[in-house]
């Protein structure tokens, strides 16, 4: 017989017992944080650079890179299945038309709020007066444009895949794969729907989707897992290329940033939390392994699987439900990226070239913000929402270039008020249409982000009876 002492600690041949908190996902998270701070130091300091890293900094780029690779690796079939499972239960659900409209009107009003943060904060604190620094940088790469985004939304191919070929300085040819996330979404919306028109006969359909998405959830799972050695790769290799001195140039704007993340992460959200009757403790800790994992990986896409499962788990929203939600808000729901930067980055530029921004443009922002954000979908996020935002206000593009050294530090905290948005919509629409399981929601944590399912009480018996 086990002592309960015995199975909530491990316990060594010499006695010692390890804690149950440090084998939690989040323990393990922040150690490895810890960790990749310090080994990215190391290989700074000992020379490493973008350019030329040395034998530590090149493992630490290696890891971090592979790592989101497996994230994405999984990101079609994960969304193609997931979307495509959730429309067919949602005939399950009642009213599924009005929780798709609310969970849009909830995007909205929140990127909204976080978009007027941006906006005060850029006003208030005057972040491109008086720099210091040159303003000869220049920027060619890819831009935000509205006629692109429409043209985007429909799919090339049924996976929405593009390939790139692309010629190195040694003569050799590289051939890339690519993935657009929105039209993955409309393709599985489209099938989705069409499953359901058909009735009886895609029922076998719905059934090998349904398996198949079990299947990638399990391998997922494995993924995860190994998030902790991701982390010290992807945090270490940050580290190592830009380091902490390059905040320096751009300080203020850097700190209007994060105050503006700050201020929609642990004020916003909570007072949204708070106001439908919930738990502000329960969500950040049901919600935390998903931001933590943002943090680090820098990808909300890459981050999906574990914010569906941890919406799903920790949180209480239905499956059916949070399997749509959850990643629709990965595409077009991110109040970092596409809200609070593109507001305080506009006005930067606006103030660095010394142009005067009349009441009419603020509200241009603020619109291009809400509505913008989709364009981004399966790019680059960030810096095609900034052009896109300097486009529409004719401010020179010339302004990205400037912000471009500091983008890696800024994305890490913009991806974690993404991730933690896409988290909390599903949740208040959830509990305002009364289906959110709140036993689920104030369950005690186990620190497991990706427990294994309970089994269905009359397996447990039958299983309780072959052992008896």
């Amino acid at each position: 017989m086990v002592s309960n002492q015995s199975t909530s600690c491990a316990t060594g041949r010499s006695g010692f017992q390890l804690p149950r908190w440090a084998g939690s996902f989040g323990f393990q998270i922040i150690a490895a944080l810890i960790i990749g701070l310090g080994l990215g130091l190391l290989a700074k300091y000992t020379g490493s650079t973008k350019a030329n890293p040395n034998g530590l900094g090149a493992t630490l780029q290696t890891i971090g890179s592979s790592y989101v690779s497996l994230l994405q690796t999984a990101v079609v079939p994960l969304i193609f299945t997931a979307v495509v499972s959730s429309i067919s239960n949602l005939r399950e659900v009642s009213n599924a038309a009005r929780l798709a409209w609310n969970t849009l009107l909830w995007f909205a009003i929140t990127s909204l709020v976080a978009v007027l943060i941006g906006i005060g904060l850029g006003v208030l604190l005057q972040p491109g007066a008086n720099t210091g620094i040159s303003g000869d940088a220049e920027y060619d790469g890819k831009q935000g444009d509205w006629w692109a985004f429409l043209v985007g939304l429909f799919p090339k191919n049924f996976l929405g895949l593009g390939a790139s070929s692309t010629v190195t300085d040694s003569g050799a040819v590289t051939t890339s794969v690519s993935f657009n996330v929105l039209q993955i979404l409309v393709i599985a919306i489209a099938v989705g729907v069409a499953a359901l028109k058909v009735g009886k006969q895609a029922e076998p359909f719905l059934a090998l989707n349904a398996s198949a998405l079990a299947v990638i959830q399990k391998v997922l799972w494995w993924i995860i897992r190994i998030a902790p050695l991701g982390t010290v790769g992807l945090i270490g290799n940050a580290v190592a290329v830009y380091g902490w001195d390059t905040i320096g140039s751009l300080g203020k704007f850097t700190v209007a940033i994060y105050i503006g993340l700050a201020l929609v992460l642990f004020g916003v959200y909570p007072i949204l939390v708070r106001s439908h009757g919930l738990s502000v403790k329960q969500y950040f800790s049901g919600a935390w392994p998903a931001i933590q994992l943002a943090f680090v990986s820098r990808s909300s896409i890459g981050t999906l699987p574990l914010t569906q499962r941890v919406t799903e788990r920790n949180l209480g929203v239905p499956r059916g439900y949070a399997s749509f939600a959850v990643p629709l808000g990965a595409t077009t729901k991110m109040d970092g990226c596409a809200a609070i930067y593109p507001a305080v980055a506009a006005i930067f530029v606006a103030q660095f070239f010394g142009i005067q921004l009349d009441f009419s443009q603020y509200l241009l922002i603020a619109l291009v913000s809400v509505l913008g954000s989709a364009a981004t979908a399966g790019t680059t996020g960030a810096v095609v929402m900034l052009t896109l935002t300097l486009s529409t206000l004719g401010l020179p593009l010339a302004g990205v270039g400037l912000l471009l050294a500091i983008d890696p530090i800024l994305d890490m905290g913009r991806t974690a008020v993404n991730v933690a948005g896409q988290a909390l919509v599903p949740t208040i629409v959830a509990k305002r249409r009364g289906i959110l399981d709140e036993t689920l929601y104030n369950a005690a944590r186990t620190g497991e982000a990706f427990r294994e399912e309970a089994a269905p009480a009359a397996v447990e018996r039958e299983l309780a009876g072959s052992k008896a």
